[in-house]
């Protein structure tokens, strides 16, 4: 196919051209080739735009009853075929004046001595054959004269000439005001609780730059052949200038038309590929920022997710939208972040229902990806648009952020030899950042509570079909021929985000282990390719902490081998089930309120940091590489955190919202400070002096301001008091051991994607698993060996009898089964357990591999005997029992 650019190069070969002419001959040549770039220019208008004759019989004119319109490509290649066959070549109609510079050219002299009678501007005026851009005005106009004369089709054709046109469109619905506050809250209208401050912020982030409205339609193409200044007005980064309330107008009282509607779908099909064109090659957004306009009016349709759109239009739309430049991207990302809920909501399910229209309507499998579904990656290229409007738009926090490590994790020896053998590490600095997110300046950790729930953004069908281990690979390798799913994670849900890392982190240990073998041969060193921990059980976090302080002085980088535990005295492979053993035991310990590393509270059943802990930094540094080593491991640990916790692992400090759940009724009494009516100064004499105990009961005055004990807490300081109790408690009294556990943490987990990936509460479900314990998903998934089957009598009275017991004898036998007594992300529907046959009737006990989450369970001759063998196994199963 060619562009409308290639018709230059292509004219070239159709004219002889010979190295020694004579100046007579060249001069002929010259002639010739214009003379035959005139005319091919003269039938691709004609293509394009016609002739302006709506009589006109020529099947190769645009203006001819019944002609199929084509886009630019196709028209250009049809101009060059109807210029070898010396086609008909219409004479242009005095209404196709000021079109286009080329064709004017040829139709001056043509139409300089035709007279329009009466009836001719009758006709023109009735037809508004003049009318290249719309306003609401002249909308309702044709729409009224329509209306006397019960017929539509002139509006139709203005509406197909404008929206089929991104020279119109642009022009079109221009505002010659900025917007004031009231208006903005019209597009907003939402979070009516924010501050007065913050909607004033927010309003002046959106306000729109004054711009003259459009008095001529025979500019040239956008971004082709502009000059001077007025062709491009200059906006502001925020800024649109197109008039979104009068679009909104005038959609509301079109699309109930059914013919309208359709020809609002014809013109889309036929503006987008030139659109795609323009953006692809004419880099117009950068010469005019207008262009942007065109996408807001589109999408403004609420129509859009209809089927009628979901075949042809929609998806052609994606694909143009999804090569705007960054910087447009962005523009959009801040206007739409201005939008209601509503609005927002509209946007996400148009392309969520085009996602799953094309996922479902296509068999999509290892040989045939979804991620080469153009449909499907344009859709969500533009869903990220929306998805961080909806963050912009939600409660930001941009301001309390974790100060970063001032000592650089260190790096391993390692590094040295990768270099030689060409292999360095890559991102060494931490995993990517999304580049509009970069663009944009924010991350998706700075929103509290975006517009619409995040879980919104998640397509099951698309993450059912997606082939993560090919996807994986589409995001290491960053080639641009490839999209990887990866790189729009708030599409994917926590299960397959889950597999991804896992992935990441089996390549990550393998990749390690092929290092210490080429070291061994290039050193002669016999070194070890795991992370091996040799310990005792009865001194489980002596041996434990202290192998792994060593690693973590001498070499980090072992700390990315896959681990490999082993109990002293005892015999067995580590295939996982005893790393999750280990895990269990060594949180069991640290959490022990008697080591005095963390505080447990009662009525939250969560621990906190220990402000006044013997403990030493190193100590929090060894827990935070345990935690960062479960992940790694895909282990489960049962630990109780508050939210804040994971917050601050990704950047954020805890604030006075993050007391809610690390502290409830310090936060209920600072709430009710806050909306005290009365004299807070005279009624409660807070000063600026707070109080704590250390482990023994004593009293540790700390002064929230210099010489707080002297300031008094007021109406007018109540906040500023509220902000630094906060911080107190949650940053500053906890700083050093924070800092020593978020170091720890990130020695494992430094390289890997996970900070990318997933958000604070995704990171606890990874570190937790879920505490929602489903076991009717977990007997659908359940498989059966070695006799066993689904319709077995022993099966049946195993699944009753579990269904039976009491929340605490499930989680114990999750325990003795898996090793963990939480389900995997997912739940435990995604939890991949066997049950086999053990032998005949016995008295022994069942048994199982937490390894493979296999119970083995002999076919015990009645129910009760069953209960009772399987009681007994789980309750004394610690230590044995479990291979």
């Amino acid at each position: 196919m060619y562009s409308c650019l290639e018709l230059f190069s292509v004219l070239s070969s159709l004219i002889p051209n010979h190295r020694n002419h004579s100046h007579l001959y060249q001069q002929s040549i010259f002639n010739s080739r214009a003379a035959a770039k005139h005319l091919i220019e003269r039938y691709y208008h004609q293509l394009t735009e016609g002739c302006g004759n709506e009589s006109c019989s020529n099947s190769w004119c645009a203006s001819s009853v019944g002609f199929n319109r084509m886009d630019n490509n196709a028209a250009a290649v049809k101009a060059l075929e109807l210029y070898k066959v010396n086609a008909k070549l219409c004479d242009p109609h005095p209404s196709k004046k000021g079109t286009a510079s080329a064709y004017l050219e040829s139709s001056n002299s043509a139409c300089s001595n035709r007279k329009m009678n009466h009836k001719d501007v009758h006709s023109v005026r009735d037809n508004f054959k003049d009318v290249n851009y719309l306003t609401e005005e002249k909308v309702y106009e044709i729409l009224d004269i329509c209306g006397e004369k019960e017929d539509y089709s002139p509006l139709i054709r203005v509406i197909g000439r404008v929206f089929s046109s991104a020279e119109g469109l642009v022009q079109s619905f221009r505002r010659s005001k900025p917007y004031t506050k009231e208006e903005l809250k019209s597009l907003q209208g939402k979070d009516e609780d924010k501050d007065e401050d913050e909607k004033e912020a927010a309003a002046c982030s959106a306000t729109a730059m004054e711009e003259d409205s459009p008095t001529s339609s025979s500019s040239s193409r956008l971004g082709e052949g502009s000059s001077g200044e007025n062709d491009v007005q200059k906006l502001a980064p925020d800024e649109v200038s197109v008039d979104i309330e009068a679009v909104r107008r005038v959609y509301e009282r079109l699309l109930s038309n059914e013919k309208i509607e359709a020809a609002f779908l014809n013109a889309l099909v036929y503006l987008s590929p030139n659109v795609e064109c323009d953006l692809t090659y004419h880099n117009v957004y950068s010469r005019d920022p207008n262009y942007l306009n065109l996408f807001v009016i589109v999408m403004e349709n609420s129509n859009l997710h209809s089927p009628e759109y979901l075949e042809i239009a929609l998806p052609q739309f994606c694909k143009a939208m999804s090569k705007l430049p960054l910087a447009a991207q962005a523009k959009l990302a801040r206007l739409w972040s201005h939008y209601s809920v509503e609005q927002i909501r509209r946007m996400v399910e148009t392309f969520q229902q085009l996602i799953t229209y094309k996922v479902i309507s296509n068999e999509f499998n290892s040989r045939n990806l979804v991620n080469d579904d153009d449909a499907v990656v344009a859709a969500t290229k533009c869903l990220k648009i929306v998805y961080y409007a909806n963050v912009l738009g939600g409660d930001l926090d941009m301001e309390h952020n974790e100060e970063e490590d001032e000592e650089p994790i260190p790096e391993s020896s390692e590094l040295t030899l990768q270099e030689l053998l060409g292999e360095e590490r890559r991102n060494k600095k931490g995993p990517r950042v999304d580049p509009l997110e970069t663009e944009l300046g924010i991350r998706t950790n700075d929103c509290r509570r975006p517009l619409i729930p995040f879980e919104e953004f998640v397509n099951e069908p698309l993450n059912e079909v997606l082939e993560m281990d090919k996807d994986y690979t589409f995001f290491k390798v960053e080639t641009e021929n490839k999209f990887s799913f990866m790189t729009c994670p708030f599409i994917l849900n926590a299960v397959t985000k889950n597999l991804g890392l896992y992935y990441d982190n089996r390549i990550r240990m393998y990749s390690e282990r092929r290092i210490t073998v080429l070291y061994s041969l290039v050193q002669g060193q016999q070194l070890n390719p795991y992370l091996r921990l040799k310990v005792r059980r009865d001194h489980i976090i002596d041996d434990a902490l202290v192998r792994l302080e060593m690693i973590a002085m001498e070499n980090p980088a072992d700390l990315k081998k896959q681990l490999y535990v082993e109990f002293e005295g005892e015999q067995g492979v580590d295939e996982g089930g005893v790393s999750k053993e280990f895990f269990q035991l060594v949180v069991e310990e640290i959490f022990n309120p008697d080591i005095g590393m963390f505080t447990y509270d009662e009525r939250t059943k969560l621990f906190w940091f220990n402000p006044s802990s013997f403990e030493n930094e190193g100590q929090y540094t060894l827990i935070g590489i345990v935690l960062g080593l479960a992940i790694y491991n895909n282990c489960i640990l049962d630990v109780h955190f508050p939210m804040v916790v994971y917050r601050k692992l990704m950047g954020k400090k805890g604030t006075f919202r993050d007391l809610a759940d690390a502290n409830p009724v310090l936060h209920q009494s600072l709430k009710e400070l806050l909306e005290y009516e009365g004299s807070v100064e005279e009624d409660m004499m807070i000063t600026f002096q707070i109080s704590q105990t250390d482990l023994f009961g004593n009293p540790l005055m700390y002064d929230l301001r210099e010489n707080g004990d002297k300031i008094p807490v007021t109406n007018e300081n109540r906040k500023e008091f509220v902000a630094q109790y906060s911080e107190y408690m949650l940053n500053k009294s906890v700083e050093k051991q924070f800092k020593a556990f978020r170091r720890g943490f990130h020695m494992v987990t430094n390289e890997s994607p996970l900070k990318y990936l997933f958000r604070p509460e995704e990171i606890e479900l990874l570190i937790c698993g879920s505490r929602n314990l489903d076991f009717l998903a977990l007997e659908e998934t359940t498989e059966y060996d070695g006799g066993y089957n689904r319709d077995s009598r022993i099966i049946k009275e195993f699944w009753e009898t579990l269904h039976s017991f009491g929340e605490e004898q499930k989680r114990l036998f999750l325990q003795f089964t898996t090793g963990t007594d939480r389900a995997p992300v997912g739940g435990l529907g995604k939890l991949k357990m066997i049950i086999a046959k053990n032998g005949p009737d016995t008295d022994r006990l069942p048994t199982s591999h937490t390894c493979f989450n296999v119970l083995l369970l002999p076919e015990y001759s009645s129910k009760e005997k069953l209960r009772e063998r399987l009681l007994k196994a789980i309750t004394y199963a610690k230590g044995f029992g479990m291979l």
